[in-house]
């Protein structure tokens, strides 16, 4: 089933007190990366996840390698099968309170979404992917520097956890091209059935 919507920026209307970077890009993706919040990963000045930081910039021009962007770098990247948000739209500095309030937009874009894929960016968005939509926590390390790229079945997804961008090293940046190339060169949409099974 598709989402029906022509909106790329915030396309199902969230909205919270205050200043907040909403979920951008294509609201039918297969691909969903999702980070920590506008003070970490960027975007407070553009609303848009992944935006005005070194940690955007990085991640930016990998998926345009991949073929998701159109440009290595955009303040509005235009996406095709790729939606970017964050555990915390709020801006400012999180509280463990506001993370707390705030993980339920992120729960409702991942139902709309419904992708195949999720990218979780940061140690805190990859332990959120592992207790909330997996079935591995407390056997797999929460860390992404252990767990960069290497794929972790899910409940109804595939986590491939990424780490900070801003720590990458050229091998952490083949490694992830090399995982996410192999996933769109196969039939990644079967996860779907089988992602119910721990790997």
């Amino acid at each position: 089933m598709e989402t029906v919507t022509t909106e790329t920026s915030n396309p199902f209307g969230m909205r919270i007190d205050g200043p907040a970077v909403y979920g951008y890009g294509d609201a039918n993706a297969d691909f969903h990366v999702f980070g920590d919040s506008p003070a970490r990963h960027g975007g407070t000045a553009t609303g848009v996840p992944f935006t005005d930081s070194e940690a955007g910039r990085r991640l930016q021009a990998l998926v345009h390698e991949l073929g998701f962007a159109t440009d290595a770098y955009a303040d509005e990247p235009d996406l095709s099968n790729l939606y970017l948000s964050y555990i915390h739209p709020g801006d400012g500095e999180p509280t463990p309170a506001s993370y707390a309030d705030q993980e339920r937009f992120l729960d409702a874009e991942l139902r709309a979404i419904n992708a195949h894929i999720l990218l979780p960016v940061g140690d805190r968005a990859f332990a959120y992917a592992l207790e909330h939509h997996t079935s591995v926590r407390g056997k797999t390390d929460p860390r992404t520097s252990e767990m960069h790229a290497t794929p972790v079945r899910g409940r109804g997804f595939l986590v491939i956890p990424v780490k900070e961008p801003t720590e990458w090293t050229e091998t952490d940046r083949e490694r992830l091209l090399a995982t996410l190339r192999e996933l769109l060169d196969g039939d990644y949409r079967q996860i779907k059935g089988v992602a119910t099974t721990v790997g």
